[in-house]
């Protein structure tokens, strides 16, 4: 903003003062070489001006009040003085970052250990720069930093370390200010893979009980899971394994349970225990060899009446180690031997056996049956049972007898025939009735009787005339009459004599 003009008679004041500075000109520099020494003003006073220190000899200045009068437009301003710089205060001396938090081990194994932690809860003006993880054995304080640059991330795997060795870890934070206060973790560290707790996976379908047969091979793999590797160890019934009998081969993800050749002291609860440090499991398994049942304990004829016989039998000794399903009854006559089945899968210990034959002898046995099958032998009843002969009235039934009498009644008919002179010729027709009619065959109304010449054959009601070399009197009207106690019938045919072809002796 542009400053006041002066009033005109501060100017004319000011003429005076130019031309006492013009009569003593080597005077001045003298007196303002104190004044260029003069200390700085501190920081708020207002710096003196020239005209508050006048020289001797010089006319008094202008009131302070009073502004001095702008210098013409075209006259070169005179350069202003830059006011020094205040001297800063000294820096704040450095501090570092509070300690890390939150430490603690994320991960392990044989070899490594991995840990994790939190930045400082305070860093200050000094930033953070990075972390030092240092390590030494418990029971020593010889601490030994494991990073040789610093660790940026809050994660860090101290890694080439031995397996067994108790460690003792720390983090420390570190900035401009030197190292933050460590923070540790509570106890020294074990270097041991850790541990997940075992667990058994039993197959599904060995959580039932496993039947297998006698003389089978068993071969059954059971997985489980751990680490480190499991120890893994088989009872039998609460007992060691008879390693002669069962084998057992084990690795890292199952136990295989083997039997070559089963039998029935094989049978009982196994028992397998997988352990890693103090945490184990268990699973049971039950196994069950089973074959063919003995037969019943005994068999024996109760009663008999009629055509009827009651039996009884008890179970079986022997089972084949498994619990009987049924019973199956046969019956034997006596005179052929044979036996035959009356019952099959019958489940009680008692029969009625029914329908049987009068007057024959009986032999009765029983086989005993189980999920493997029948039993090889049979128990035979030690009595036998005779179905004896009763008086029985027989009536047979009246039936109402058929008439069967018929006249007598041509089913086929004669046919006209013609044949050549010389060769034999057959005239054939079928007739029926009852009683059986007597045939009588005729020639032109004349009947043939016994005559050599023709052949006469009557066969299940088949007629057949046979004229043997016909000659040229033998043509005519043939008749077959057929005739018995309830009526006759008559059928006839025309047959015709003819002469051979002679050839012509001219055309030779």
């Amino acid at each position: 903003m542009p400053s006041k003009p002066a009033p005109i008679k501060k100017a004319a004041k000011k003429e005076p003062a130019k031309k006492e500075e013009e009569i003593a000109p080597e005077a001045a520099p003298a007196e303002a070489a104190p004044a260029e020494a003069a200390p700085a003003p501190a920081e708020g006073e207002a710096a003196p001006t020239e005209a508050a220190a006048p020289a001797e000899g010089e006319a008094p200045a202008a009131p302070p009040a009073e502004e001095p009068t702008p210098p013409p437009a075209d006259a070169e301003a005179p350069a202003p003085e830059e006011p020094k710089a205040p001297t800063p205060p000294p820096p704040p001396p450095k501090e570092p970052t509070s300690a890390p938090v939150d430490l603690f081990v994320e991960d392990k194994n044989d070899t490594s250990v991995t840990i994790i932690w939190s930045q400082p809860e305070v860093v200050g003006d000094s930033g953070l720069d990075g972390y030092l993880i240092e390590v030494c054995k418990d029971g020593t304080e010889d601490w030994k930093a494991v990073n040789e640059d610093l660790q940026k991330s809050c994660r860090y795997v101290i890694k080439n370390q031995t397996t067994g060795d108790r460690l003792k870890i720390r983090v420390v934070a570190v900035n401009a200010g030197g190292r933050s206060p460590p923070v540790a973790l509570p106890e020294a560290v074990l270097v041991k893979e850790v541990a997940n707790r075992p667990k058994v996976r039993l197959p599904r379908f060995l959580r039932q009980r496993y039947v297998a047969h006698v003389g089978e091979k068993i071969n059954l793999s059971i997985p489980f899971t751990g680490k480190p590797k499991p120890v893994v160890s088989w009872t039998k019934n609460g007992q060691p394994l008879d390693t002669k009998r069962v084998n057992i081969r084990s690795t890292d993800r199952d136990s295989i349970l083997f039997i070559r050749t089963s039998e029935r002291e094989d049978s009982g609860v196994y028992e397998m225990c997988v352990k890693v440090e103090d945490f184990e499991d268990k699973a049971s398994l039950i196994l069950q060899i089973v074959e063919l049942p003995g037969p019943p304990a005994s068999v024996k004829i109760v009663d008999t009446w009629g055509f009827n016989v009651a039996l009884e039998w008890t179970a079986p000794k022997d089972n084949g180690n498994t619990e009987i399903t049924g019973y199956t009854v046969q019956k034997a006559d006596k005179k052929t031997g044979d036996w035959f089945t009356v019952l099959e899968h019958y489940h009680r210990l008692n029969a009625t056996i029914s329908d049987l034959i009068m007057g024959n002898v009986y032999k009765f046995r029983v086989f005993a049956e189980n999920k493997v099958g029948v039993s090889e032998s049979a128990t035979v009843a030690k009595e036998e049972a005779t179905i004896l002969k009763t008086a029985i009235d027989y009536k047979p039934p009246e039936y109402k007898e058929r008439d069967f009498t018929e006249a007598p009644k041509f089913t086929t008919s004669l046919n006209d025939r013609a044949t050549t002179v010389g060769y034999s010729t057959k005239l054939l027709c079928s007739v029926r009735g009852f009683p059986k009619p007597k045939v009588i065959w005729m020639k032109n109304q004349m009947i043939i009787g016994d005559d050599p010449k023709y052949r006469q054959v009557c066969v299940q009601g088949i007629c057949t005339l046979e004229i043997r070399k016909p000659g040229n009197f033998d043509g005519g009207v043939y008749s077959c009459k057929a005739k018995n106690t309830l009526g006759e019938a008559t059928v006839s045919c025309k047959l015709e004599v003819k002469q051979p072809v002679v050839p012509d002796a001219g055309k030779k």
